[in-house]
């Protein structure tokens, strides 16, 4: 597809057949607010719960992520870098994942490492890219994932000031409260890794 990091897409194709292979294993999938309420308020939730995110915002999020999840009853989350917002993925498309159900969080204003920025420039991706996102979306927009996996304690210190609950790594591993919410990991599914890759990982993790 002429991407830049190929790795991080997935094709089409394999995405249907890993969510089919999901749903054939018994997996639901959540959103990050309902694994938040889980872990803090003990609210339920579904047998072998998996969260879907997506990061950046790409038009194929809404023309093929959208459709394969909501066969199954699914939603997915979208971490939004705000820029993509114009580039890739217009306004009414992610106005219609809101509405399709999908959980809406921030992933920056420009997708910068954060550990590199001065305060200024970090409290105005971390706090500003909130609350353009909910003056925007009408979204509470609860949770942060760090562009390109990067933090330092001073980033830690503004996701937690700018008010959001939780925050995802690309640190490998199942999430859970024990890793500090603010540094949940995630499994990341690689463009190579297709069905069988796929599987392999989840039963890796589950074992």
């Amino acid at each position: 597809m002429g991407a830049s990091y190929p790795e991080l897409y997935v094709r089409a194709s394999d995405f249907a057949g890993q969510m089919r292979w999901l749903a054939t294993h018994g997996y639901h999938a959540v959103t990050l607010r309902q694994a938040y309420d889980y872990w803090r308020l003990g609210k339920r939730l579904p047998t072998h719960p998996v969260v879907i995110t997506f990061d950046d915002g790409y038009r194929s999020d809404y023309t093929v992520g959208l459709p394969i999840l909501r066969r199954r009853g699914w939603v997915g989350v979208l971490n939004l870098a705000v820029e993509h917002e114009w580039v890739d993925l217009p306004p009414r498309f992610i106005w219609r994942l809101v509405a399709a159900g999908w959980e809406l969080d921030s992933h920056t204003l420009t997708h910068v490492d954060l550990t590199g920025v001065d305060a200024e420039q970090l409290q105005k991706e971390v706090a500003g890219s909130r609350a353009f996102l909910r003056r925007q979306y009408h979204q509470p927009i609860a949770f942060f994932c760090y562009p390109a996996g990067r933090y330092d304690d001073a980033v830690v210190a503004s996701v937690r000031r700018a008010g959001y609950l939780a925050a995802t790594t690309t640190n490998y591993g199942l999430a859970s409260p024990r890793q500090g919410l603010l540094t949940l990991d995630r499994v990341r599914i690689n463009g190579s890794d297709g069905v069988a890759g796929f599987a392999s990982k989840l039963r890796a993790l589950a074992a």
